[in-house]
């Protein structure tokens, strides 16, 4: 049946498939319904009654597009440029915004959006900002192959528009609609609050990027893990709500890359670089073009900070000389012990207990020079998988496995734990040790270690760790020096490795951390006259002051350390 207050605009051109946009007009309810208990709309579909004509009709407000344009640059531009992009589908179009701003580039674009107010507004201000005639469709993202025809080298969804779904098998079939989509080689730009920061510290804005109108607030007035409930309140004293699914970061890069995205770039407010608790937005870049032998690509900024350092030339004389040449880890100290005494004391107690034969295959995530494996690989004759993301370490490796006669049992791989290159269910152990840390997404990094453990099979590693109660803020020096954002916790961990199906225990072992890099200061300053000869003073003096941050940190119970053991 034809409402009679609805005007239909007909599109056409086989690529759209003759379908028709619908716009609201005569008197529409300019009242948000959201009932008794409104924290309990939590629903996908509850958004088309949210965007009721007179909030879309002030939405500009919000967004600001002078201020909006400036603040935002080139970024999406660029981003698409870079690519080769020509057609953009732009499947959260809202009052038009990015798909004026692509028509204004030069880009092919098609507009979308599943509210027909938002779809009528945006034909409007096509129309007043340069007389484009935007090409319009009204669609559900879960059925976008239906009423979207063809194929495109991108696909945007900006305005944290992915978060009105609520459920996660809408989030899949979305994201798998997206993909589908997208030509071999073809991109999607998603973007989203930062719910990370605020449902972990609370609600903050710069109010710089996103919504720059200055006149307009927009703030949670309810928040928990399954809803964020915003109030915009505008000039003129009116008010209306949305209700949305926060979204956490680690969660929306996995849920990607589940659906076939390899590499994912997220940025915080347009840069590469951020602390995670800083930025209003995230923006992820999510390739599809399949790289099936490049395990070296989409290395997280982390990872590639933590790359350059282990193979500068001072770290590489530091390790080499300091840590005795085998290890580059936490020692388990008994009296008189060498660093490379205990060093070798925790390999023997990780060790411990695992049953290793001959036919169990292990891997060693962030090997270093390789120490474990040859102890693992000498004394119970298993293969070991070295993979580690420093070329001068594992020069090194190569070398002393060559120098001992276990080259047969170990191979050595270069890349980084969060995209490890290695089937389903390949190996007996994972192992890893004191090098978690340097990851800048841990949670993907726990998710290959699960996907690459065999079923019973067993997951022992190492990490320095901040303490459960501990603040960023105390930890500063360390995360600083270290160029990290955040560390992980027992109680992160412990739950994280829950959540994934294996069962976790933690042997606390702090106060080794705290022997430990106090012995490392020790034997620096005691060989510095000598060990300069080969390492820069500005390098000791970092380092000598780092070390001390570590002393301090465990004498204080800011840090932890201990062994994890996880069977799966």
């Amino acid at each position: 049946m034809t409402d009679p207050a609805v005007t239909t605009v007909r599109l056409s051109g086989a690529a759209y498939g003759h379908r028709e946009a619908r716009f609201t007009g005569g008197s529409p309810i300019q009242r948000q319904e959201f009932g008794e208990n409104p924290t309990e709309v939590r629903d996908t579909d509850h958004y088309t009654e949210e965007y009721v004509q007179g909030f879309v009709e002030k939405w500009d407000e919000l967004i600001d597009w002078k201020r909006r344009y400036e603040s935002e640059g080139s970024f999406f531009i660029d981003q698409l440029r870079e690519r080769g992009v020509r057609k953009v589908l732009d499947v959260a179009t809202g009052t038009g915004f990015h798909s004026v701003r692509l028509l204004q580039e030069g880009f092919e674009t098609v507009s979308v959006d599943g509210s027909p107010e938002m779809l009528r507004k945006a034909f409007e201000n096509g129309f007043a900002f340069g007389g484009h005639i935007l090409r319009v469709v009204h669609a559900d993202w879960r059925f976008l192959n239906r009423d979207v025809h063809g194929e495109f080298d991108a696909i945007i969804c900006l305005g944290n528009s992915f978060t009105h779904l609520f459920s996660e098998r809408d989030r899949r079939k979305a994201l798998a609609e997206f993909y589908a989509m997208l030509k071999h080689d073809g991109v999607l730009i998603i973007d989203q609050r930062n719910y990370d920061s605020i449902l972990d510290n609370g609600f903050s804005s710069k109010h710089s990027y996103y919504y720059c109108g200055e006149e307009v607030t927009a703030e949670p007035e309810y928040v928990d893990e399954g809803l964020a409930r915003f109030r915009y309140r505008f000039p003129d004293d009116s008010e209306y709500c949305l209700n949305m699914y926060p979204l956490r970061k680690n969660y929306m890069r996995r849920l990607m890359r589940e659906v076939g995205f390899q590499r994912i770039d997220t940025y915080g407010d347009f840069q590469a670089t951020y602390d995670d608790d800083d930025p209003d937005f995230f923006i992820h870049v999510a390739e599809k073009k399949y790289l099936e032998n490049d395990v070296n690509t989409g290395y997280s900024s982390a990872v590639n900070t933590a790359r350059d350092y282990y193979n500068s030339s001072d770290a590489d004389a530091f390790y080499h000389s300091v840590w005795g040449g085998q290890h580059i880890h936490v020692g388990i100290y008994e009296d008189g012990d060498t660093i490379d005494a205990a060093s070798a004391r925790t390999v023997e107690r990780m060790a411990a207990g695992l049953d290793l034969t001959p036919y169990s295959h292990v891997i060693d995530l962030g090997a270093g020079y390789g120490g474990s494996a040859r102890y693992l690989a000498r004394t119970y004759g298993c293969r070991v998988t070295c993979l580690n993301l420093s070329e001068v370490e594992n020069e090194r490796n190569r070398a002393m496995n060559e120098e001992q006669g276990l080259a047969d049992l170990i191979d050595v791989v270069d890349g980084s734990f969060e995209t490890l290159p290695f089937n389903d269910n390949s190996f007996h152990v994972v192992w890893s040790q004191d090098a978690l840390l340097h990851g800048g997404d841990r949670i993907r990094a726990l998710e290959e270690v699960a996907r690459v453990l065999k079923p019973g099979g067993v997951f022992v590693f190492t990490d320095p760790m901040a303490a459960d109660d501990c603040t960023r803020d105390v930890l500063r020096p360390i995360l600083d020096r270290l160029h990290l954002d955040t560390m992980g916790s027992p109680g992160f961990y412990l739950r994280e490795i829950a959540r994934l199906g294996l069962t976790p225990a933690f042997e606390d072992l702090t106060p080794h951390l705290t022997t430990h890099y106090g012995r490392v200061l020790q034997e620096t300053e005691a060989r510095e006259a000598e060990i300069s000869r080969q390492i820069s003073a500005e390098y000791l003096e970092r380092m000598k002051a780092g070390l001390g941050n570590w002393v301090r940190g465990g004498e204080s119970g800011n840090l932890k350390w201990g062994i994890f053991r996880c069977k799966n």
